[in-house]
């Protein structure tokens, strides 16, 4: 039986075509995962799915029956339900509160019946393998628990077909495996997944189809026993793409960043960073592996003079010998540091600014850019045509257009350009590299990344995803609750290289 049936389904906003004829059926009992770079338009289908938006053309089958939604509460009526890759829960209520928020099932000013939620929703938990306390205070939960509950919540509504949003871009190796065998008691018990995800592993591990978008389309639909990562690869993006980069062994020098007995507490006294130790070398890139919400940011924003007013620190951070303890962002780049953050809209691009323009954000003061008394423009744009080039970006070259109009990739591409080029550099700090980022651009970030080690520069990697850092780190420090749990040496890594699921496991022990 063909859980959702679509047929010729199109969607435009204004001259764009978002999707393009589509016709898929997603089979009831199965995973069925749906892939795409960037920009293919999988956030499209999936909300027409779910009735957040109409589709221009074409029609919806939900279990046999035609449908036209206009609203997610009208999809949820169908049975079909969606957990959103950034959760909808309310922190100050309780698990179960936050699953009956909404869908009270009481009388008009009749007392809700929290004790009878309750005992359903443990059963619910408890035949799907997901421990959680319906009592527990929601800001309390971790992100894996947080899951649950979002997952629980279309349970509890009787969600036949669940629609989940990239669900493992926050979650724990450990709470990655839960998340997978509670997918598979689902489907076992006749509900219907639809995966979307960029994360071919993944792909691999769990789901029964696998269907692939680029441009607006679906360009195949297989049963994924039948294809390799490489396969997928390659239709996502219409030509071969690398997924490990070559990395030749590294040459380190001399210690560039020296981190030492490194100690923060946060303006209302909370501790962040417990003496925390490591240092990164000259021509090696130094991974941190880690769950979010270990000290990554607090870590980063100490390195880049960007630290929360009211915090109290002890300890050290020198770069060659130099503090940078109570510097500017400003005066850490003159000392030949780059940056780029894990959010680069809020803190590395304007978006409404031209590309050119943010080619130069934050080094517009270099000689070779000015003109009195303002900017050369010609040289500007000549530069930008330059690391267009060089980074293989992809936009109209002639027209100069907003940053905002590019792919994630292409935006990241810019910010990547712009940082490495920075005159003097010695320090490349870079959080998150390719997190929304395409699986080709992540190709050519990884490459560029490795060069920029081999030109003899100290990288400081810090990643979210455990395969970014096994491919690219010379040496591992393992962060767990602000310090450095355990650090894998280069012999370590690149045996680990030849077992990477296995590896990645081995690290996932001393981050959680």
């Amino acid at each position: 039986m063909k859980a959702v049936a679509l047929q010729g389904i199109s969607k435009r906003f204004g001259e764009f075509w978002a999707n393009r004829n589509i016709s898929l059926d997603i089979h009831e009992g199965s995973i069925h995962a749906v892939v795409g770079e960037n920009g293919a338009g999988k956030s499209t289908l999936t909300n027409i799915i779910y009735g957040m938006l109409a589709p221009t053309e074409g029609t919806v089958s939900v279990m046999g029956k035609t449908v036209r939604f206009s609203s997610p509460r009208q999809a949820i009526a169908e049975g079909i339900g969606m957990v959103h890759q950034h959760f909808m829960l309310v922190p100050d209520l309780t698990v179960a509160e936050n699953i009956v928020l909404g869908d009270e099932r009481s009388a008009l000013f009749a007392p809700l019946d929290l004790s009878s939620a309750v005992r359903n929703i443990a059963r619910l938990a408890s035949e799907h393998g997901m421990d959680i306390d319906p009592h527990a205070r929601v800001g309390e939960l971790s992100v894996g628990e947080e899951q649950r509950v979002e997952i629980l919540k279309l349970l509890y509504r009787d969600a036949r077909i669940l629609i989940l949003d990239e669900p493992t871009a926050v979650l724990t190796p450990s709470e990655t495996a839960q998340l997978f065998a509670t997918l598979e008691s689902l489907r076992k018990s006749g509900r219907t997944i639809i995966l979307i995800t960029h994360k071919l592993d993944e792909v691999m591990a769990v789901s029964d189809t696998v269907s692939v978008m680029r441009r607006g389309r679906v360009v195949a639909t297989q049963n994924t026993a039948g294809l390799t990562k490489t396969d997928i690869a390659r239709l996502m993006v219409g030509r071969n793409v690398l997924l490990r980069v070559e990395n030749p062994p590294e040459t380190p020098g001399e210690t560039v960043l020296n981190v030492r007995e490194l100690t923060w507490k946060d303006a209302r006294g909370r501790e962040r960073l417990s003496k925390l130790d490591f240092s990164v070398r000259a021509g090696e890139i130094y991974g941190i592996a880690g769950v979010e919400g270990n000290g990554q940011s607090e870590l980063l924003a100490l390195l880049w003079g960007m630290a929360e007013a009211g915090g109290q620190s002890d300890g050290s951070i020198t770069l060659l010998g130099q503090p940078l303890d109570g510097r500017s962002p400003s005066e850490i780049a003159a000392l030949g540091v780059s940056f780029i953050p894990e959010d680069r809209l809020k803190h590395a691009v304007i978006g409404e600014y031209s590309v050119s323009e943010n080619m130069i954000f934050g080094r517009h003061r270099e000689r070779r850019f000015s003109r009195f008394p303002g900017f050369d423009k010609k040289k500007v744009s000549g530069y930008a045509r330059l690391m267009t080039e060089r980074y293989d970006i992809r936009y109209d070259t002639a027209a100069d257009p907003a940053l905002r109009s590019l792919s994630g990739g292409n935006q990241q591409k810019i910010v990547l350009a712009r940082e490495i080029d920075r005159p003097g550099l010695k320090l490349l700090i870079l959080a998150q590299p390719t997190r929304g980022v395409d699986i080709g651009a992540i190709e050519t970030i990884h490459r560029k990344i490795i060069e920029t080690r081999d030109r003899g520069i100290a990288v400081l990697l810090v990643s979210a995803e455990l395969d970014e850092i096994v491919a690219l780190s010379s040496r591992i420090g393992c962060l767990y609750k602000g310090s450095i749990r355990h650090e894998f040496q280069t012999g370590e890594i690149r045996e680990g290289r030849s077992r990477e699921q296995d590896f990645e496991k081995e690290i996932g022990r001393h981050i959680t």
